[in-house]
């Protein structure tokens, strides 16, 4: 699963008289990922496609066309067996058919366009209240209708000349002013306009009321929407009947245009071709005697390139003799990536594709990704009522939809949930509360997140553990990194850019868990896998020897030297090697974070009584009824209340917890997505991908296509 799967370049040469029958052999098998002639052979031109190539195109246009004017859903769609003449005789009819219907309702939008833009321009008529009859045709009066401000207007005909008497109606912000003016006066009416604040509308056409010149247009656009309805039904109509028809042209069209415009991949001459492509080596036997039964002697089929490489990244047969480079093939593409990972690792593939295929001589981080990302996850959050509801959504994600995407987070979503509920039964939690601690533990789980005073020993161990966890997770890189440089560029280079850094980080680290230099380091680092009282992991190690921590810092130095030997320069980054797996107690903080954040919850709903002092705290939620100082708590007397608890405050206080308890454990849920898996995410990514990944690989895309909606009888 590290490596993707092995590919061989397939080479396929013959007379143009059966080139035809190799690209329909070929695009049936579906395994050939074609390789584009690359022009670099004298005497040869790329190929030209077949004459059905742009009637097919054409047609293919057309079907697309009324696929989309018909809206077709291919769910509702059954396979059938369609031929070309099928298609000739089928595909005008339905094409002249949904056509007309289309520019019909094309018609009826624009109409109803028209009806929708005679209401608004008369809304304000109707918030004015005046008869439109009312508004113009007057040989004595000047009427102007519009938006403005009546104080700015009136001011103005005050101030005009030539008008004798006027009058304003409003309605809302619209006016209507009625101007009579002096004798021989005109215009001046628009004149006085011009410097108010005013903006005029054309009076509708009518004779009516404004409200019955509504009710004509509504009653208008009724008879067009009910027009586009029943369009809207013949089409529907049409696309029932011809669905299946329509997906299963489009399928057979497709395929003939892909195959007609095959030859333009090949390299070709007035009488031969070669056509070349990568298959996955496992099903180049079955491909080249598939050509071979159906084809004899007519053609020459032929494996130019498996792809293997030897440390200076040139490539070989099987048999071990090499390809020469310069013009052996028609052309130079790198092998395309088919990532070969079972059914359970496959989903994390969509977190590593996120930021680059990897390159067909990379290896393969799926599986590790697969391992170590619920793990990570799973121990910042670390809680069985979690771990279910981030389950239950991988779930709902993986069966509900059919994009590829979809099904890939709800698998990497249920493995992180899986693991969240595992982390959550050790430390004995289920949103937030210790019930699983007191029914499967006998309130005794084997580990503690580190709030409770009484466990805050935990703390730093989660420190430590997430460094040795850093440790394992940086080595595995380098060593991936190691064996890539070794394989491509040789040993020196393998020791120099990789060696050297696992030499340094892990020399470092085994000085600071060793006992040289002791007073000068936190004590917790030999307390925590101590056998002491306060040990979060009682392992009876307290720290390597004093000699260890020497030979560790001359491991560091001699890393340190192999550096500098291949890259002077990168002497000043030295220190990532402390740095990076420093990086990694961010899997501690989220997790006395979230943990910090569900017992907040919890706190103000349930309420918090303590037992014991100092370091002996306990803590304990009343989650059955109200404890006061001086009860007992199995045993143990209470010796302060830290909160109440809005469950034991009466019914309003209930139902204010009961919000807050929903929406600050929705909360908590939301922020382990954001939090705890971008942390996760970020770790896989920057930490460990940088050691030995750099992405960039081609998909494979074989030549051919799966039939979904067409058969071949």
């Amino acid at each position: 699963m590290l490596r993707p799967k092995q590919m061989s370049k397939l080479s396929v040469t013959g007379s143009k008289r059966v080139m035809g029958s190799v690209v329909e052999l070929v695009h049936d098998q579906h395994v050939l990922d074609v390789s584009e002639y690359d022009g670099s052979w004298e005497g040869f031109q790329p190929g030209d496609p077949e004459a059905e190539a742009e009637a097919a195109s054409e047609k293919l246009v057309t079907v697309r066309s009324i696929k989309s004017i018909l809206d077709v859903d291919a769910e509702a769609a059954t396979p059938q067996s369609i031929t070309e003449a099928e298609i000739e005789a089928q595909l005008p009819e339905i094409q002249d058919a949904v056509n007309e219907l289309d520019d019909r309702r094309d018609t009826l939008r624009e109409e109803l366009r028209g009806i929708e833009e005679r209401l608004d321009a008369v809304e304000p008529f109707v918030e004015l209240g005046i008869d439109l009859n009312l508004l113009g045709g007057y040989d004595s009066l000047e009427v102007a209708v519009g938006h403005g401000d009546y104080d700015s207007v009136e001011r103005e005909l005050l101030d005009a000349e030539g008008i004798q008497q006027y009058e304003i109606f409003t309605g809302g912000d619209v006016l209507a002013v009625f101007v009579y003016p002096s004798e021989h006066a005109e215009g001046v009416l628009d004149d006085a306009l011009v410097g108010a604040a005013f903006t005029s509308l054309e009076v509708p056409d009518s004779e009516v009321a404004p409200e019955s010149y509504v009710r004509e247009i509504e009653s208008e656009k009724q008879g067009i929407e009910s027009e586009i309805e029943g369009v809207a039904d013949e089409l529907a109509a049409l696309e029932q009947e011809h669905a299946s028809f329509l997906l299963a042209a489009e399928e057979e069209l497709q395929i003939e245009a892909q195959r007609a415009e095959a030859p333009l991949s090949f390299a070709t001459t007035e009488n031969a071709f070669v056509a070349e492509g990568w298959v996955p080596t496992e099903h180049y036997e079955g491909v080249a005697a598939t050509l071979k039964e159906e084809l004899g002697d007519r053609i020459d089929v032929e494996e130019v390139e498996r792809a293997q490489f030897k440390s200076d990244g040139e490539a070989v047969h099987e048999h071990g003799e090499a390809v020469a480079d310069g013009g052996t093939t028609i052309g130079s593409d790198e092998p395309p990536v088919v990532q070969d990972n079972n059914g359970f690792v496959q989903p994390f593939e969509v977190l590593v594709n996120a930021i680059g295929r990897p390159t067909y001589s990379e290896f393969d981080p799926t599986a590790l990704l697969f391992l170590t990302f619920p793990l990570f996850f799973g121990f910042m959050i670390g809680d069985v009522g979690y771990g279910i509801v981030y389950t239950a959504i991988g779930g709902y994600l993986y069966t509900q939809f059919d994009s590829p995407g979809f099904k890939s987070m709800g698998g990497v979503t249920i493995a992180a949930g899986l693991a969240t509920i595992l982390f959550g039964v050790f430390y004995g939690e289920i949103f937030g509360l210790h019930l699983v601690s007191e029914y499967v533990w006998g309130g005794n789980a084997p580990l503690h997140k580190g709030l409770i005073p009484e466990y805050s020993y935990w703390v730093p161990g989660w420190i430590l553990i997430s460094a040795l966890a850093a440790l394992v997770h940086l080595n595995i890189g380098y060593v991936l990194g190691f064996f890539e440089e070794l394989q491509f560029h040789g040993l020196k280079a393998a020791v120099v850019e990789k060696l050297s850094w696992i030499f340094a980080m892990n020399g470092l680290w085994i000085f600071i868990a060793s006992k040289w230099f002791e007073n000068s380091k936190p004590e917790f680092i030999f307390t925590v896998f101590d056998s002491g009282e306060k040990a979060a992991f009682a392992l009876g190690f307290g720290g390597f020897p004093v000699i260890v921590g020497q030979a560790g810092i001359a491991l560091f130095v001699l890393g340190a030297l192999l550096l500098g030997f291949g890259a002077p320069a990168e002497l000043v980054e030295i220190f990532d090697a402390l740095v990076n797996v420093l990086s990694y107690a961010r899997l501690a903080a989220v997790l006395l974070a979230k943990a910090g954040m569900a017992f907040a919850v919890n706190l103000f709903f349930f309420g918090v009584a303590v037992t014991g002092e100092g370091e002996e705290a306990s803590w304990h939620f009343m989650t059955d009824h109200a404890y006061h100082v001086g009860d007992m708590y199995h045993g143990e007397p209470v010796t302060e209340i830290m909160f109440g608890g809005l469950m034991h405050g009466g019914l309003a206080s209930l139902l204010g917890g009961i919000l807050v308890l929903v929406l600050g454990h929705m909360l908590v849920l939301a922020l382990g997505v954001t939090s705890a898996g971008l942390q996760a995410v970020r770790l896989e990514y920057y930490e460990f991908f940088s050691k030995f990944f750099d992405g960039g690989g081609r998909e494979y895309e074989p030549f051919g296509h799966e039939r979904q909606f067409s058969r071949q009888d």
